[in-house]
């Protein structure tokens, strides 16, 4: 998938929370971004490539179009009944989808050319642990894309957005806020933006199960660009993606914002990152 089609992206983004199977479409037709981000940084998709987080397991799709071989892993089988299936669709032959822990991947050492962590990181347990994994599958001067999103922003908080705009993680911490969705997405579903069927909190409510916070690594850019080079890696591009509300001010302010350690977790609503092992001398 190289065609960056913002019309398939948006029409397959309206409907991806119908089913695993249409979140999956949506997250391959999206990849044609990832893979110009590469283009960028270049590096190229070829290879052995392991997805080390796949979820329903639409973007290795993409990468399995481009790459030798692709392995694509995720702690719970969400690409049985899509990933598998959409691979089939496509005749993907050099696509494996396994269940496994990115903490302790079942893989030798050195087996892989690049490693794709996209929108991961921040629900791994132990991120230090994830990164030398990926660290250590990956033959001298291989590469590796991650991205995430620091958790004050509101990308990166994972929780639903009100309809009276507050940033409630922000003005009273992340574990009353969540308390407070859980018990508005109960009682008070009307106060929440999204629609029932895009809001894990409401739906969760409704079937009468409580929602547990699946974000389990508090991500903040400096740390992440700690926790990387503690790993062994080397920064090759960057991109931190300013959200749309604070895009729009004037550009010193907007540069400020992004770069100051006082703000920029709070404004930057993805950040992008390929980085690489050291090559044999």
């Amino acid at each position: 998938m190289r065609e960056i089609n913002e019309a398939a992206i948006k029409a397959h983004a309206d409907r991806r929370f119908r089913s695993e199977y249409d979140y999956a479409l949506f997250e391959y037709y999206r990849s044609a971004k990832v893979l110009a981000f590469l283009d960028g940084a270049g590096v190229e998709m070829k290879g052995h490539v392991l997805d080390a987080g796949c979820g329903g397991g639409g973007m290795p799709l993409s990468f399995a179009e481009e790459a030798d071989r692709v392995v694509a892993i995720d702690l719970v089988d969400r690409f049985r009944d899509a990933g598998t299936r959409l691979a089939a669709e496509r005749s993907l032959g050099n696509l494996d989808f396994l269940q496994a822990d990115g903490t302790a991947l079942p893989f030798r050492t050195a087996s892989f050319d690049a490693v794709l962590s996209h929108a991961v990181i921040e629900h791994v347990a132990d991120a230090r642990r994830y990164l030398h994994e990926c660290r250590r599958v990956l033959k001298p001067g291989g590469w590796m894309y991650l991205s995430t999103a620091p958790y004050l922003s509101f990308a990166g908080a994972h929780l639903p957005r009100l309809k009276v705009p507050v940033p409630l993680h922000l003005l009273v911490g992340r574990r009353a806020a969540f308390a407070s969705f859980v018990w508005l997405a109960r009682h008070a579903p009307w106060t929440l933006r999204e629609p029932a069927d895009e809001n894990s909190f409401i739906k969760l409510a409704r079937a009468g199960v409580r929602k547990h916070d699946d974000l389990l690594e508090l991500v903040r850019v400096e740390r992440l660009r700690g926790q990387m080079a503690e790993a062994g890696f080397t920064i090759v591009r960057e991109h931190l993606h300013v959200t749309r509300t604070f895009r729009d001010l004037p550009g010193p302010l907007s540069r400020w914002l992004r770069e100051s350690r006082l703000t920029q977790d709070i404004v930057i609503g993805n950040i992008e990152y390929v980085v690489k092992v050291p090559s044999v001398a």
